[in-house]
């Protein structure tokens, strides 16, 4: 009889860093039960693509959860404001944009601890990233370590001495290049996933939003075609 393999919650959210990730503690060895949220986003695509992810790698354990951060407001990924376009790259880290979901982050893994916590399992894993993270505060390994140390003195399992919870963010210091580069290696369809802030009735991206730029770079950078479809002529020209 095979070891049994040790659980991990991943976040997934549809997007390509999610999915890499996925792919990455697949590939570490873990048994990768996915959470995912219906948070009140203005789209529902980036929740479609995640259950794709799921089926397409015969994940047994998809959680979904509604929240209402709509309520809440103040972003423009929840609400009716307007998604920033046509953003230089250079500038996203230089301010924190309106697509910023507040508390986002540590909600999400606040969740994921909590289900960790019932699963039995100690490890958990985020898609985020320093280097193009769109000047996000709750990306910054910082706020991971923060929360890290909170999940293991809040929780019955820190309390009673068992496994520490362990937040594992592999694409912390990667770029989007690396990212794609990576997730290839471990056979990421990225035709799977979702990055735009604002698409279209048909989903299509917009190639113009912070996420949408920054993954076109990323994919411009590796020398490859990027396989979603953006609303331009049908698939949007590399920059």
């Amino acid at each position: 009889m095979g070891k049994e393999k040790p659980k991990a919650v991943v976040l997934l959210s549809g997007g390509l860093d999610s999915a890499t990730v996925l792919a990455i503690a697949r590939h570490e060895g873990y048994e990768c039960c996915c959470l995912s949220f219906a948070y009140g986003q203005r789209q529902q695509i980036e929740l479609e693509r995640a259950r794709a992810n799921v089926a397409r790698h015969g994940i047994a354990r998809h959680l979904v959860l509604r929240l209402d951060l709509d309520a809440i407001g103040g972003s423009a990924l929840t609400t009716e404001l307007a998604v920033p376009k046509g953003r230089d790259p250079g500038r996203m880290a230089e301010e924190v944009p309106i697509t910023y979901v507040p508390g986002r982050n540590t909600i999400f893994l606040s969740y994921a601890v909590a289900w960790a916590e019932v699963l039995g399992a100690a490890d958990i894993f985020i898609g985020v990233n320093v280097m193009d993270y769109s000047g996000y505060p709750d990306c910054r390994p910082e706020f991971l370590h923060a929360f890290e140390r909170v999940a293991n003195l809040g929780t019955r399992a820190g309390l009673e001495g068992g496994a520490p919870f362990r937040v594992h963010a592999p694409l912390l210091r990667l770029g989007k290049k690396e990212i794609i580069l990576k997730g290839l290696s471990l056979g990421v369809d990225y035709g799977l996933t979702h990055s735009c802030y604002d698409p279209d009735g048909q989903g299509r991206a917009c190639g113009e939003c912070d996420s949408c730029r920054l993954r076109l770079n990323g994919f411009a950078e590796a020398g490859i075609e990027d396989p979603v479809v953006y609303q331009k002529t049908g698939r949007m020209e590399k920059r």
